[in-house]
């Protein structure tokens, strides 16, 4: 059966995400049927370099054997039972692990099922605290502009994507937003550093005058992942942190895209040398293989909940699919990926070479900055690159890029007018070359005509 014939079925039940569906009248849709490592392939035999990780996702390749045996013993053992009163082998060493290598103080570990169902528990969870000790004033959340946390209700309430709460507003409860310190907006001249230290006032400010009211202030560590790739300071989280202990608000750190080893460090927060009150987690913590989400959190934070039942304290969240033993087992094989092979370190030789890959459109006319943290890399393309006027939305320059892509075998997904890279850590450096070449000339097609 050919691609043709999927592309068929699928169209006639299937509904996308983030898709507008009538797009795939004229843009094909791509059936995969098999992955091998760095590579997704089709029922024609094309081959597509997997450059964004399968959004975010996938750490150390499709089909990795290092994960797919313990799946396969987990799957003869036992592959769900309900986390509520029962408990399994994974989960436990799922846990105990993630409490050793996540910063000091979160000693705690809450399961879900997806990225945006760890920002909903930890936002429930902080806002429950308070109310447990007695703070019930405290209802709010305090975000940054440009910022993104999922999708469901309360994720979507505390980002900040203009389509989203322009589309949803009714249903949403209101953030108070700061701006967010992101160094595509610094001054000629202006260090990263700098930058975010100035722009820190705006939070320093929005504290002090609503502290009494607020939960929690939620960021993205480094990285605005879905807000265009836009990267700031480590400078930031650390006088966060310690604005947050004086103002006696909790601090959600959002590292789910972030997290195991994308910025350069195992978590971005490493970076700042900080600790968060919540850590939530997921994207990489199977390695792309199964959903799994989990929000980790102080034993200051637990002790507020435990009681006697009478008291009515204990913590209202729960998925049916909580702590699943196939994912806490392909999670327990991913993090040993990591213990074995030195992955971080090695990282940084890729993260030079990614670099160096695309050093030649530094002074592009239509790029207006090019920026990496770690092993993300985002290139913005813009209308004039001295005023960094950017291109209308309507024209669609990255999509032309992303068709480009397809057409040299490399599965490129640019954010708007933001080409990036975020692949798996197995790549090569002569597959970052195909990468990157695909991508400059991509975007040399894209900005050819004004």
């Amino acid at each position: 059966m050919k691609n043709k014939e999927y592309t068929r079925r699928d169209l006639r039940t299937i509904w996308h995400p983030c898709t507008q569906m009538k797009d795939h009248e004229s843009l094909p849709m791509i059936p995969i049927k098999k992955g091998d490592g760095v590579w997704l392939e089709d029922f024609e035999g094309n081959r597509y370099l997997d450059a964004i990780s399968s959004w975010w996702v996938n750490l150390f390749g499709h089909s990795n054997p290092r994960i797919n045996e313990p799946l396969k013993k987990q799957l003869d053992t036992l592959e769900h039972v309900i986390l509520a009163g029962f408990t399994h082998e994974p989960v436990i060493e799922l846990s105990e692990k993630l409490v050793e290598i996540t910063p000091g103080g979160l000693n705690r570990c809450f399961y879900a099922d997806n990225g945006s169902s760890a920002i909903e528990v930890a936002l429930k969870m902080s806002f429950h605290y308070w109310r447990n000790i007695g703070k019930e004033k405290k209802t709010r959340f305090i975000n940054l502009s440009n910022s993104y946390h999922g999708e469901t209700l309360g994720a979507l309430a505390v980002g900040d994507v203009e389509l989203y709460k322009d589309t949803y507003a009714p249903l949403l409860m209101q953030p108070i937003t700061v701006p967010s310190p992101d160094c595509y907006h610094r001054e000629t001249g202006e260090s990263c550093h700098d930058y975010s230290l100035r722009m820190f006032r705006y939070m320093e400010q929005t504290l002090e005058k609503h502290a009494e009211e607020t939960c929690a202030v939620i960021i993205e560590p480094l990285i605005q992942c879905a807000g265009n790739m836009r990267m700031y300071d480590a400078v930031y989280l650390e006088l966060l942190r310690k604005a947050c202990d004086k103002y006696d608000v909790h601090l959600i750190a959002d590292e789910i895209a972030v997290g195991f080893g994308r910025t350069g460090t195992l978590f971005a927060c490493e970076q700042a040398n900080i600790s968060p009150d919540f850590m939530c987690l997921s994207k990489g913590l199977t390695g792309g293989y199964l959903p799994l989400s989990v929000v980790l959190t102080t034993d200051r934070v637990y002790q507020a909940f435990y009681d006697d039942y009478e008291k009515l304290t204990a913590f209202l969240h729960s998925h049916s699919y909580t702590g699943n033993a196939l994912a806490c087992r392909a999670a327990l094989a991913t993090l040993d990926i990591f213990d074995q092979d030195n992955v971080i370190d090695a990282n940084k030789g890729l993260a030079r070479h990614l670099h160096q890959s695309v050093a030649e459109l530094e002074n592009h006319p239509h790029v207006g900055e090019i920026r990496q943290t770690g092993m993300v890399l985002a290139i913005e393309m813009v209308k004039d690159r001295k005023t960094k006027t950017p291109y209308d939305w309507q024209e669609r320059r990255g999509l032309k890029v992303y068709q480009h892509g397809l057409k040299e075998g490399v599965l490129l997904r640019p954010l708007g007018n933001v080409v990036y890279f975020m692949p798996p850590y197995i790549i090569t450096p002569q597959q970052i070359d195909m990468m990157a070449e695909t991508a400059i000339n991509g975007i040399h097609l894209a900005t050819k005509n004004q």
